[in-house]
């Protein structure tokens, strides 16, 4: 995994099956150190910073509590607002000052193409934590683990994405990842939310849209959820239109498989019913967990 070591993480392009089999593979070790002995001492001289130009839980603590159960230290910065961002200070003079302090910057930004910027100014690894409406590699990367743990492999599967493909970042780099995979995707979503041309154009597996989840379900093995993001909106009437289009509930899978896995990257907001938690098929907080693990591996192998 040497190909991995002082390297930027910007796209989920960037994982091939053979990268992705190697880092599984450490995440899964990872796994075995954290039941055992709860963290460890592989990265205690290292610091990163977490930089959030958007809101983030699940993602900001999952890359933090990663750091700090490898032993390094964190330095998170969220209130933006608060910052010399508020002052009109770039991006790159942002990242050239922050990377004086760490070793690596895992970094979330409103617009797309935001961490590729980043990673040219930037002399220590950037991690892409969601740039806009473009990417989210490391949510990818968690979502394949868990269909592999879940479901033993991707391959043969029939994987459909519901809710908000257009500015649905996870998404866009799940979809790119499964096309390294003999797999079949089938797109449900309302028609001004489709997945983005420029997303179908990367993919290399069979494509099908549906006009509603009811026609996917019976061939479904991995149903991937997606709210609609209200924050990409320009016009609250414009979400008003679309917001509540899909909900997964016990009543809308009578028809699904009963070894399907539902997924959602999170936050969700109405679009799984609270009743599917109890659900064995509801694989959303162990997908939660398994990022604890790929981030470990991850930040392990990037910091060499």
């Amino acid at each position: 995994m040497k190909s991995l070591a002082g390297q930027d993480v910007l796209t989920a392009g960037q994982f091939k099956p053979s990268v992705c089999e190697q880092l599984f593979k450490e995440a899964r070790a990872m796994r075995t150190l954290v039941d055992e002995h709860g963290s460890l001492d592989r990265l205690g001289s290292r610091v990163l910073i977490n930089l959030f130009y958007e809101p983030s839980t699940r993602t900001s603590a999952s890359f933090a509590a990663a750091m700090l159960r490898l032993g390094g230290k964190v330095f998170p910065i969220n209130e933006i607002k608060t910052s010399s961002v508020a002052k009109g200070e770039t991006l790159e003079d942002t990242i050239k000052t922050l990377e004086q302090y760490a070793d690596v910057i895992v970094l979330r930004h409103p617009e797309a193409g935001s961490a590729q910027r980043a990673a040219a100014a930037a002399d220590i690894p950037i991690i892409n934590a969601g740039d806009g409406a473009g990417e989210h590699p490391t949510q990818a990367l968690l979502d394949l683990f868990t269909i592999i743990e879940e479901k033993g492999g991707p391959d043969g599967l029939s994987i459909t994405l519901l809710g908000d493909l257009k500015h649905g970042r996870t998404v866009h780099s799940l979809a790119r990842l499964l096309s390294n995979y003999d797999v079949r995707l089938n797109l449900v979503s309302p028609k001004t939310l489709g997945l983005p041309k420029a997303v179908r154009d990367d993919l290399s597996v069979s494509v099908t849209e549906h006009d509603s989840l009811e026609s996917a379900l019976p061939d479904t093995d991995v149903l991937y959820v997606t709210r609609v993001q209200r924050e990409r909106f320009a016009k609250k009437a414009d979400y008003d239109k679309v917001k509540g289009s899909y909900v997964v509930s016990p009543e809308s899978l009578v028809k699904a498989k009963d070894d399907l896995i539902v997924l959602h990257p999170l936050p969700r907001v109405d679009e799984i019913d609270a009743r599917m938690d109890a659900d064995p098929r509801a694989a959303y907080f162990r997908e939660v967990r398994n990022g604890l693990y790929v981030r470990m591996a991850l930040l392990a192998l990037v910091l060499g």
